[in-house]
C-alpha cells in the first residue's frame, strides 16, 4: 500500500496536507523554519542519502514537497556519497534557474524510486475553480490591469525569473524575483507617491510559468498574501483557476473582508 512522504518547508502547506493524511511521514531540513512540530526528523540536504534512507525505512512510496524552501548553503565537507554525486549536477542547474533545479529534484527522487505528488494532487481543495474566491468584485480597470500582468508573464516564462508581477492602470509596478512575492509587494508599498499618481489600485498577478512543474513549485495565495497587498495599495489579487495553490480561506475570507481586497481566480489562458 502506498505511503506518503512529506518534505516539508514553511508554511501553512505542509501542515495543511498532513491533516489530510495523518499517516504521513514528515521529514524537514536543516535550517529551515517550518510549523511541523518538534519531533519532525531533521536532516541536512547535505547528506541526501539519509533522507532517501529514512523515507524508505517508513515505508514511503509517494512524495511530495511542500512548503518554502530557500536555495541550500552547500557544505562539500558534509556531503554524503549520494550528494558527491548529484552535487555537480545540482550546481549547474543552480545557474540555469529555479525550473531547472526543481526538475533535477523530480529526477532524483524518482531515479530512487519514489513517485513524485503535487501538493494539489494529494489536497485538490487547495487549488480553486474560476470566479470570486473573497472580497469585493473586481472592476473592469482591474481586470485590464491583471490581463496586463498575464501578458507580461507570459512573455517573460522563459526567461524563469518569477510567477507573479503588480500592474496599476497598465503599469507594472513590481516583478517577482528570487526574493519572492512579499519583497516585491514591500518594494510597491514603498514606491513613492509621484510615481504612483498615475497608477493608483492595482492588482499582483500570481500564475505558474509556461512549462513549470506545478508538483514542485505551485505558486501559493495565503492571508499574509492579501494583508502585504493591501499595504501595498492594491486593489485585489488574481490568479489562475486550478493551478495556484489557496491557503486557509476562511482567514482570507476575513482578510478580505477587513481589507477591501480581493481574490479572484481567472480562467487559465489557452
Amino acid at each position: 500500500m502506498a505511503r506518503l512522504g512529506i518534505l516539508a518547508g514553511g508554511g501553512a502547506l505542509p501542515p495543511a496536507i498532513l491533516q489530510a493524511h495523518p499517516d504521513a511521514y514528515v521529514l524537514t531540513f536543516a535550517g529551515v523554519q517550518h510549523l511541523m512540530g518538534a519531533d519532525a526528523p531533521v536532516f541536512p540536504i547535505d547528506r541526501i542519502g539519509a533522507i532517501y534512507a529514512a523515507l524508505r525505512e517508513a515505508g514511503v512510496t509517494d512524495v511530495v514537497f511542500a512548503g518554502g524552501l530557500s536555495r541550500p548553503a552547500l557544505d562539500p565537507a558534509q556531503f554524503d556519497d549520494d550528494m558527491r554525486a548529484l552535487a555537480p549536477h545540482l550546481l549547474a542547474a543552480m545557474q540555469q534557474g529555479d525550473d531547472a533545479v526543481l526538475r533535477l529534484v523530480v529526477q532524483t527522487f524518482e531515479g530512487q524510486g519514489f513517485a513524485v505528488r503535487g501538493a494539489h494532487e494529494v489536497l485538490p481543495i487547495l487549488t480553486a475553480t474560476a470566479g470570486l474566491i473573497a472580497g469585493p468584485q473586481p472592476t473592469d480597470a482591474d481586470m485590464s490591469d491583471a490581463a496586463r500582468g498575464f501578458d507580461i508573464l507570459a512573455h517573460t516564462a522563459a526567461l524563469d525569473i518569477g510567477q507573479g508581477c503588480v500592474v496599476a492602470n497598465g503599469l507594472c509596478l513590481g516583478f517577482e524575483t528570487l526574493q519572492g512575492t512579499d519583497a516585491m509587494l514591500r518594494f510597491v508599498s514603498e514606491t513613492p507617491e509621484k510615481l504612483r499618481h498615475a497608477a493608483k489600485g492595482g492588482v499582483l498577478v500570481k500564475t505558474p510559468k509556461a512549462g513549470q512543474d506545478l508538483r514542485v513549485d505551485m505558486p501559493a495565495v495565503g492571508p499574509d498574501t492579501l494583508r502585504a497587498a493591501a499595504k501595498a495599495g492594491l486593489n485585489g489579487i488574481v490568479i489562475t483557476a486550478g493551478n495556484v495553490v489557496v491557503l486557509d480561506r476562511p482567514q482570507i475570507a476575513k482578510v478580505a473582508e477587513e481589507t477591501g481586497v480581493f481574490l479572484w481566480a481567472a480562467e487559465p489562458l489557452a
